[in-house]
């Protein structure tokens, strides 16, 4: 059996549009005819550029190659033109491509990927959600609102979920880390103090941040929320600065979680080995993939450390999330996003059930993708997937930050 074809799906989802402006999921197809799906979240260029690298990385790779090589396969590409470090786009197109290679390895055994990555440990992953606006809050006063927010919240864990996820910390932009403003530590404080209220003691509270403050400055945000227990604080610095991640995870009490944008073990070990966080995130459609995913579980465990997959993207990575999450003792939780766009593209493959996500057993990542959908909604934008502002954050007038891809509006 070998890789023969390639084929890259751009999907716009419709709105209000959560998980990004577009989802990359290549699908390849073998020899035998066996057909493979994947899904690649960092996209540092556009959609087109992204095709060609995809297209490059496939034919000078792993054109030709046994599905079953993903090692020898992800050697190549992390080497290529002699790197052997990190290249994010790179090991963003690759990811998707493992992927697909270990949905059709399952198919081929006629096992889910679970079980060849040691066998299922957990039936079912607990879930959680951003805070996304429900239909009577309005936008964008929702993303400032701790009242809304608490609502958004008691609507979720009503439906079972256990932990809740939201951002209320101000904007992150590309000018790299700032102190907090006291207006976005105030309302920060808020979000906490209303969220908890309405939740009690029955759900977690997941302070995500993206990497937007100083060390100084992410210190103080800690120390504000620590009160109302969150469960974690998410990427309180620039990601490429682990030791700075690392005398914050020291100088507050909340954990420190972090990975969305970091790839491979070379820069999960570093985290670890620093002591910058005990949660780690991995996207694994940026991370290398399920094999580097799985070996990042392994240097977790051995740290004492918890995965929790990332996911703003499309179900083709919550799949694949869900598989890595089934095989691994150390998993603490998984990140969701429950739109019906997300369910029909894979044609209902994933549910969440009373906050839990079921383990799926049929062959592969357990889905299967509807093409025609897919063809439906060709993204046809000039936005990147995620995108930070360029103006630096406001401490007169206050922030209103939407995230890095807002809502489109119903049309």
């Amino acid at each position: 059996m070998k890789l023969a074809d390639l084929e890259v799906f751009v999907v716009a989802p419709p709105a209000p549009g959560w998980g990004g402006r577009y989802w990359i999921i290549p699908k390849l197809t073998t020899d035998t005819g066996i057909v493979g799906y994947g899904e690649c979240y960092a996209a540092s260029v556009g959609p087109e550029a992204m095709r060609a690298v995809i297209a490059d990385v496939f034919e000078r790779h792993m054109a030709g190659e046994n599905p079953a090589n993903v090692e020898l396969m992800f050697r190549r590409a992390y080497s290529a033109g002699f790197t052997q470090r990190p290249d994010l786009t790179v090991m963003g197109v690759f990811s998707g491509l493992e992927i697909a290679c270990w949905d059709i390895l399952g198919k081929h055994y006629g096992q889910p990927v679970h079980a060849l990555l040691g066998g299922k440990m957990n039936d079912r992953i607990r879930a959680y959600s951003y805070l996304y606006p429900g239909p009577d809050h309005p936008l964008p006063e929702f993303w400032v609102s701790p009242e809304m927010a608490g609502e958004a919240a008691a609507a979720l864990v009503a439906k079972g979920y256990s932990a809740v996820k939201f951002d209320p910390a101000g904007p992150y932009t590309i000018r790299g880390g700032h102190s907090p403003a006291m207006t976005d530590i105030a309302l920060s404080v808020a979000f906490c103090k209303a969220i908890r209220e309405a939740v009690g003691d029955r759900a977690d509270l997941l302070f995500g941040t993206h990497g937007q403050f100083t060390t100084d400055g992410a210190i103080r945000m800690g120390q504000a929320i620590a009160p109302y227990r969150p469960l974690w604080f998410e990427e309180p610095v620039p990601p490429d600065n682990i030791d700075a991640m690392a005398r914050v995870a020291a100088g507050q009490p909340v954990p420190v979680a972090t990975g969305e944008r970091l790839t491979t073990i070379a820069e999960f070990g570093a985290v670890l080995r620093a002591g910058a966080a005990s949660i780690l995130q991995p996207a694994l459609g940026r991370a290398g993939g399920l094999w580097q995913a799985r070996k990042i579980a392994v240097l977790a465990e051995a740290m004492n450390a918890q995965m929790a997959p990332h996911l703003y993207a499309g179900p083709v990575e919550w799949a694949a999330n869900v598989q890595l999450a089934a095989a691994i003792p150390n998993i603490l939780i998984a990140e969701t996003i429950e739109t019906p766009f997300h369910f029909a593209l894979i044609k209902g493959g994933l549910s969440v059930e009373n906050g839990y996500i079921p383990v799926p057993d049929a062959p592969g990542l357990g889905i299967e993708v509807d093409e025609d959908l897919a063809r439906a909604h060709p993204y046809t934008g000039t936005g990147l997937h995620l995108e930070m502002q360029e103006a630096p954050c406001d401490y007169h007038g206050g922030n209103l930050f939407e995230g890095g891809a807002p809502a489109q509006p119903e049309e």
